[in-house]
């Protein structure tokens, strides 16, 4: 690490390692080079149990046959959607889809038609890779509605029938020479704010990152993480499978999140790392109170996709006896930004979501006019670099309001730096709440009020007012029955932070409405309480 210490928000790209000329393919390729015998990729069961194993040698011979099949169906430069939870064949059809050429569109399985038929047309995609059904969703009936509307799809292929998937529709050519800048998956962001928007991600960024983020982590030859994140979303599809086999290491999946069974497996497996959104560790920690497992060889856990509380990271380590790292990203930027280390301070591993990843620059830059703010001041948190996506797809508009002139991606985060490169998040620009002139950032509010032993989650939300313009609302979920009051809260607030910060709604409920990759949408809690869908208190 540099150090002079910083007086302006703005870190340069860290030459600590390299970024390498790499493919989703080209990675497979080396692994299964130097560990053919070893295993890759485990098939765990909903139950925790698990099944199927592939080599990583196998694993290759399963994604080149693939990307030989798909060679004499599609195109390179196509784009395929894959529709499915989480399956190795999941993970087979990423890595032949990257060896092909072709861009691999993911998709979430609780899709329904609508959203679906937005996918597949705004992506362009030329085939549908689906499952017939997934947590009652009839997925294969959806799709015989839908898509004989859609005149790009020339095949719906059921991923569970061996046949149909390695399907050889004319003379097998060899396989196209891909390269690093080649678009290599579509992901649809979150949604917190709206409907997505089609991210193209090039193999050179997300091969990297993941190679960077894992390294960071600390991952050893020979570990095994336990994956429950959805492989459509990069937290799966990139880090868990990316940087784990990068690193030599065993993938256990799961084909959904299920906190009892999560747990079962990292005793039966023996993990070592563990990566899950707080929502996801919440309920962890929750199973693991009414039926504690054997953790003893969890060695890190690793939280990231929306602000990760304070108290949830001392939770952790308390009860679980390992390491914590936290990290910071995007979609858009394949996706790690920053991330914490091991070995940095408590307080750092707490409070702050890192420095940023080697190569990585990053700057805090005012809303207002795009400029640089000093150290500790709040902005908005800008990436440039190899990790920055193409592009949204068919929408030049709306990347040029992403990526600036000069080729800084802004992430629409609010944070800041200080002298020692370490960021801090106050939440989305769009979600700054603005009560009488004064500005109120949400994950402060959030941080005060997970301290709280009667609060499980808590989510902050702006609502309009006739006096104030804005005011603040807490939407929290209790840790037991009956909630703590209301005046409880209020005073808990008080007693942290600036009297005109603490919530004038408060509102409980038992669930929040939730983006594929776990984040808490602000934008339908409010939506549903201005509709009056929600008791205040």
């Amino acid at each position: 690490m540099p150090f002079k210490p910083l007086t302006m928000s703005h870190w340069p790209a860290e030459a600590a390692s390299e970024i390498r000329e790499t493919t989703v393919g080209g990675v497979l390729r080396e692994a299964a080079a130097e560990c053919r015998d070893a295993i890759a990729v485990v098939e765990a069961k909903p139950d925790g149990t698990t099944a199927r194993a592939w080599t990583y040698a196998e694993l290759l011979a399963h994604a080149e046959r693939l990307a030989g099949a798909l060679g004499t169906r599609f195109a390179p430069g196509e784009r395929i959607a894959v529709w499915s939870p989480n399956s190795p064949e999941w993970i087979v059809l990423e890595f032949a889809a990257g060896l092909a050429g072709l861009a691999l569109v993911t998709v979430n399985p609780a899709y329904q038609a609508k959203e679906l038929k937005y996918v597949l047309e705004q992506s362009r995609s030329a085939g549908l890779f689906l499952v017939e059904s997934f947590r009652g969703n009839p997925m294969a009936e959806i799709a015989r509605k839908v898509v004989p509307g859609i005149a790009a799809i020339r095949e719906i292929t059921d991923m569970n029938d061996a046949v149909a998937l390695y399907r050889v529709a004319g003379k097998p050519a060899a396989l196209p020479d891909v390269r690093p800048g080649d678009a290599v998956q579509i992901q649809y962001t979150s949604g917190t704010t709206g409907f997505p928007k089609g991210a193209v991600l090039h193999h050179r960024g997300i091969t990297n990152n993941a190679r960077l983020f894992y390294e960071r982590v600390g991952g050893r030859v020979g570990d095994t993480l336990i994956n429950f994140m959805p492989l459509f979303h990069t937290a799966g599809c990139v880090l868990s499978v990316l940087g784990v086999l990068q690193g030599r290491g065993r993938i256990v999946t799961l084909p959904a999140y299920d906190p009892t069974a999560v747990n079962a497996l990292v005793e039966s497996e023996r993990a070592d790392l563990v990566f899950g959104v707080p929502t996801t560790l919440i309920g962890m920690l929750q199973a693991y109170g009414e039926r504690p497992r054997d953790f003893s060889s969890l060695r890190m856990v690793v939280s990231g996709g929306s602000m990760v509380p304070p108290e949830l990271v001392r939770r952790v380590r308390e009860t679980w006896g390992c390491e914590f790292e936290t990290v910071y990203g995007q979609t858009e930027t394949s996706p790690i930004i920053t991330q914490t280390c091991a070995d940095d301070a408590f307080d750092d591993i707490c409070e702050t979501i890192g420095r940023p990843l080697p190569c990585t620059e990053v700057s805090i830059r005012s809303p207002a006019d795009n400029t640089v703010v000093p150290v500790d001041t709040i902005g908005e948190i800008c990436s440039r670099g190899y990790l920055n996506m193409i592009g949204y797809n068919d929408n030049p508009e709306a990347t040029a309001k992403t990526i600036d002139a000069e080729g800084w991606l802004h992430t629409g985060d609010l944070g800041q730096m200080d002298e020692r490169g370490f960021c801090r998040i106050s939440g989305r620009v769009k979600e700054m709440i603005i009560r009488g002139g004064e500005n109120l950032f949400p994950v402060e509010i959030e941080n005060v009020l997970i301290e709280h032993p009667g609060v499980a989650e808590v989510a902050v939300v702006g609502l309009p007012d006739e006096k104030w313009g804005e005011i603040a609302a807490a939407f929290v979920r209790a840790s037991a029955n009956p909630p703590p009051s209301v005046e409880a809260l209020r005073a808990h607030c008080r007693a942290e932070i600036a009297p005109h910060k603490t919530p004038s709604v408060w509102v409980f409920v038992e669930s929040y409405p939730l983006t594929g990759s776990g984040k808490v949408q602000k934008h339908v809690l409010r939506e549903r309480y201005l509709k009056g869908e929600y008791d205040s208190r």
